[in-house]
């Protein structure tokens, strides 16, 4: 396919689209090399310009070291890393990462292969199609899907996701999901609105975004639980999620 990055459009001046990847991680020794490859993969087959970011909050298990690995292999201006001391939580790695983004569009998604890159053409046609201010992937809708949960996290899932459109009715269908793609700009008026960290942190800036008047789109996709590595999600994430919901219903 014909390369997308092109030079200045010599008829408007404007710079060609950008699209920065923003990888939270820790603990993620096992799965960052594969995430990285297939994004170097889909993103060189598809011709878009683009970086990838990756913020490990001192992982123990040597992430961090993987990661200067892969820079190595695919280069300082491909994987930028900007690392933190300790885990700060979700909403500050994606300030984090935002101040060092050069593209003008954000990609946020899991390290732990449980978003696949190659939905990541369809969140850029889509926002292509209709000029969203941003595009959220969907389990709940056409023929995305989830697997690999035991019954436990598929009804935690459901039932967080069904609260949530009774309470706040935002206008989208998977308000705890975190593969997205955002306008720059749209997401660093999000993340200056947003208060809340971890899990809540993603139906927050849905909820946000609908208050501020911002245009989403949405795409399905298959999300697959993690290949290694434990999954972060226990009680205190849930009771916390349920703490954030009703502050968010009281709120906004």
């Amino acid at each position: 396919m014909a390369s997308r990055r092109g030079n200045v459009n010599a008829k408007t001046g404007e710079q060609p689209d950008k699209y920065s990847v923003l990888l939270p991680t820790y603990n993620e020794r096992e799965n960052l090399p594969l995430i990285v490859w297939l994004l170097v993969k889909y993103f060189g087959e598809s011709g878009y310009n683009y970086e990838i970011i990756v913020i490990d909050d001192g992982s123990p298990d040597g992430t961090l070291q993987i990661a200067e690995q892969l820079q190595k292999i695919y280069g300082a201006d491909k994987i930028l890393l900007r690392p933190r001391a300790k885990k700060l939580g979700l909403g500050t790695a994606y300030i984090h990462g935002i101040k060092h983004a050069t593209g003008n569009f954000v990609i946020i998604m899991d390290a732990d292969l449980s978003h696949h890159p190659k939905f990541i053409a369809q969140f850029i046609e889509k926002q292509k199609e209709g000029g969203y201010d941003l595009v959220s992937g969907t389990r709940y809708r056409g023929d995305g899907g989830v697997y690999g949960w035991d019954l436990r996290r598929k009804l935690i899932s459901r039932g967080a996701n069904f609260v949530t459109q009774v309470l706040l009715r935002p206008g989208a269908s998977d308000l705890t999901g975190s593969f997205r793609l955002y306008k720059k700009e749209v997401l660093e008026k999000l993340v200056e609105q947003c208060v809340s960290k971890g899990y809540v942190f993603q139906m927050e800036m849905i909820v946000r975004a609908r208050q501020l008047g911002y245009t989403v789109g949405e795409v399905p996709i298959s999300f697959v639980d993690r290949v290694y590595g434990e999954s972060k999600l226990g009680g205190n994430e849930i009771v916390s999620f349920l703490k954030g919901l009703l502050t968010l219903f009281a709120t906004t």
